[in-house]
């Protein structure tokens, strides 16, 4: 089994969790301005890549751009990594590619404490994802335990480009986020991705 088969209630029954919908993540987080080169981007390419319907041209033209301006806002801190191979436990099905992940650290060579998964919506499908994300989170988790860099809480995202969905990992438990967020609030997706990497 691979992270993309993962549905939601294949994901939390055999990753021994519970789903919580009630609480909205990020209500108190501060909004974060994109740099101009993201803001440029955006206003240049965003209505082609929403044209474009694919994900690849999604994940190239509007999330890979954000999650660099994370990288960039960060003075470089945290590494985002393109599609790497992640085989954590083979034999609960936590293994093959994510789509992104971003972990602590400024070496992209290194995978060091990821505390980020972003996956890209299937079919425009959030819902459709969340078990994908929950099992890279997961993984994510074990991953950290076993290299000595624990974390009480791991985030995800299940993203269509336009539209972000965070959910957070913490014990037994994975909330997902009451609010969704288009990309119409640019700020806003910056700030979480800035809170989920700072607060480690």
């Amino acid at each position: 089994m691979a992270y993309s088969e993962f549905r939601l209630d294949t994901a939390l029954e055999r990753l021994d969790l519970q789903l919580a919908r009630d609480r909205d993540l990020f209500a108190q987080t501060p909004d974060v301005l994109p740099s101009p080169t993201l803001r440029s981007q955006l206003d240049e390419l965003s209505g082609y890549a929403l044209d474009l319907r694919t994900e690849k041209g999604r994940s190239e033209l509007l999330i890979m751009p954000i999650l660099m301006d994370l990288w960039r806002q960060t003075n470089h801190q945290v590494a985002v990594l393109s599609g790497p191979e992640f085989t954590v436990d083979p034999a609960r099905g936590l293994g093959g590619f994510c789509d992104y992940l971003v972990a602590q650290g400024p070496d992209p060579l290194l995978l060091r404490a990821p505390v980020l998964a972003v996956v890209e919506a299937k079919r425009e499908d959030i819902p459709g994802g969340y078990g994908q994300c929950i099992a890279e989170m997961v993984a994510a988790r074990i991953f950290n335990e076993r290299e000595g860099t624990p974390r009480a809480v791991l985030h995800g995202t299940v993203t269509t480009g336009d539209q972000w969905r965070f959910l957070r990992l913490e014990g037994s438990t994975v909330w997902v986020d009451q609010s969704l967020y288009y990309l119409d609030r640019i700020e806003k997706i910056l700030g979480c991705l800035m809170e989920i990497v700072s607060s480690v």
